[in-house]
């Protein structure tokens, strides 16, 4: 037969047709503090179930009243999955996850053993022919409740290969319709996995008729790349969590497998039932429900998975996504990529930038709202939508003003007198003074109103944040009247105090324009 023609053992899929095994809700729980209620579980299965993955390991229904009751009722209402509980090897293990299954249109029981020499010895202090016939009664057992039994050998990839071939055997004979070989503590190496799984598929009789299956671990952060040789080496059924969550570094993650799958099909000729489009969607849940927040440069669904800050990158993804992208947002469920603007962004990136915000510079005002951009990116570490569109308005307001702020140092604390030491420039003429108030920003106002003489009174000060956290800018508006004039000017800066000269400066600036269209001479006034 061709490959596309050969069929799974006991099943009708493909044999290119690799099945996921979602363990969040059991491994994934065992995290320490990722911890669900009922309320949680049933909802991540119900994803889980609408996502496509094809076995939900819903719980240890042994382990508490709680899990069985997990594993119960997921059992009851999952549509389209497989749902499995786990059980070690004893009969009331067995039993107890049987009985929680029982409402499940399809039911796996997964029951495990160890089979390495350090947990045979230490762990289980039981002697390998013990534990041979160990393995074949629970699966045995399990298989009266179900004709889909898993078996995991526990510390597979430290156990003896001569064992671990007998133990195998001796399981597909017992009914297990599954047989997964677990990295238990993330030892193995790509190479080595991949050489084991084909180890056992050759050696093993009766390997033909089971599905084999990976279960890694993180512990050296290859959980992910030991599956994908597993299934390279004859593996058919993947175990992972979303984000990757479980015990000490992990599980394999569902997210990274299934894109890992989809994209490199030309090295890996496979395919999954998951519908990727949900992928970011059961990302936030797990990690809403867990409170375990996922890392910024988690592959697939990390806040910067597609975001963009280096400006030659941006250039790149700005002529053509293919640049820097081997995957499309959307096919994850992100809504687009992101040209994040920072202090390693260029021209071009903050060009495009302004017009999805509506803005259209000409070539001076442009390279000054860059300048400005640039200098505030040194000062806030996330540059938002709010700043570029608070740096672009300042800059068209005081392109071509008068008064201009030229420095200002402000003084100011307990058991200080404020004072700010500021420099403004009037039309072109640099002007300096040191002033004091009952306050800082009092004290920049009685500056201003030193260097530039006016009888403007203030009618209104506003302080409001253009962006969310300490580094955000602030954004000042100043109200001034003079002669039924009324006019309101805006500043922003990380500085409040800097913004708050900009602003009152602003509104001079206006009430300038506001006397040049009454009486031009008017602009001698107060030189």
């Amino acid at each position: 037969m061709t490959t596309d023609m050969k069929q799974h053992a006991n099943t009708n899929e493909p044999h290119d047709r690799v099945r996921i095994f979602d363990t969040t809700l059991r491994d994934g729980e065992q995290s320490p503090g990722a911890a669900m209620n009922l309320e949680q579980k049933l909802e991540v299965a119900a994803l889980l179930d609408e996502m496509g993955v094809d076995i939900i390991e819903a719980g240890f229904p042994i382990a508490s009243n709680g899990d069985f009751e997990a594993v119960n009722e997921i059992s009851r209402r999952t549509k389209n999955a497989i749902v499995c509980g786990l059980a070690r090897a004893g009969f009331k293990d067995i039993d107890r996850a049987g009985e929680a299954l029982r409402p499940a249109r399809r039911g796996r029981i997964h029951t495990f053993l160890s089979t390495s020499p350090v947990h045979m010895k230490h762990k289980l202090q039981m002697e390998p022919s013990a534990v041979l016939e160990a393995i074949s009664a629970s699966v045995a057992r399990a298989r009266q409740h179900t004709d889909d039994v898993e078996w995991s050998a526990e510390d597979a990839t430290r156990t003896v290969p001569d064992f671990l071939c007998k133990a195998v055997e001796l399981a597909i004979k017992a009914g297990a319709t599954t047989i997964n070989i677990p990295d238990t503590v993330g030892y193995a190496t790509p190479q080595e996995y991949f050489e084991l799984m084909k180890m056992l598929h050759e050696r093993v009789p009766g390997a033909e008729k089971v599905i084999f299956s990976t279960h890694c671990h993180n512990d050296l952060g290859l959980a992910v790349a030991n599956s994908l040789a597993g299934v390279l080496g004859g593996a058919r059924q993947i175990e992972c969590t979303i984000n990757g969550i479980g015990e000490r570094a992990g599980n394999a993650a569902v997210e990274e497998i299934v894109m890992a799958l989809r994209v490199r099909k030309d090295r890996m000729p496979f395919t999954t039932g998951v519908k990727t489009e949900m992928i970011a969607r059961a990302s936030k849940l797990v990690s809403n429900v867990t409170g375990f927040p996922v890392q910024y440069n988690k592959a697939i669904v990390g806040k910067n998975a597609f975001a963009h800050e280096s400006g030659i990158h941006q250039d790149g993804m700005l002529k053509n996504v293919e640049t820097y992208e081997i995957m499309r947002p959307e096919d994850v469920g992100v809504k687009e990529t992101a040209l994040v603007l920072g202090k390693l962004s260029g021209r071009h990136a903050f060009r495009d930038k302004l017009q999805t915000l509506g803005y259209e510079l000409g070539d001076n005002a442009l390279q000054d709202a860059f300048r400005r951009f640039k200098d505030l990116a040194d000062k806030k570490k996330h540059i938002f939508d709010g700043d570029i569109v608070a740096i672009v308005d300042d800059s068209v307001m005081r392109d071509h003003e008068t008064i201009q702020v030229e420095s200002l140092k402000v003084i100011s604390g307990k058991g200080l007198k404020p004072s700010a030491e500021l420099t403004l420039s009037v039309d072109g003429e640099m002007r300096a003074c040191l002033a004091t108030g009952d306050g800082p920003v009092d004290a920049i106002f009685n500056a201003i109103h030193q260097l530039y003489p006016h009888e403007a009174a203030l009618q209104l000060f506003q302080v409001s944040a253009v962006t969310e956290g300490t580094d955000a800018q602030a954004e000042v508006s100043v109200r001034l009247e003079e002669n039924g004039r009324t006019v309101t000017g805006r500043g922003a800066d990380t500085d409040t105090m800097v913004a708050a000269a900009y602003a009152y400066v602003t509104a001079l600036n206006k009430l300038l324009e506001k006397r040049l269209k009454t009486a031009p001479e008017a602009l001698s006034v107060a030189q």
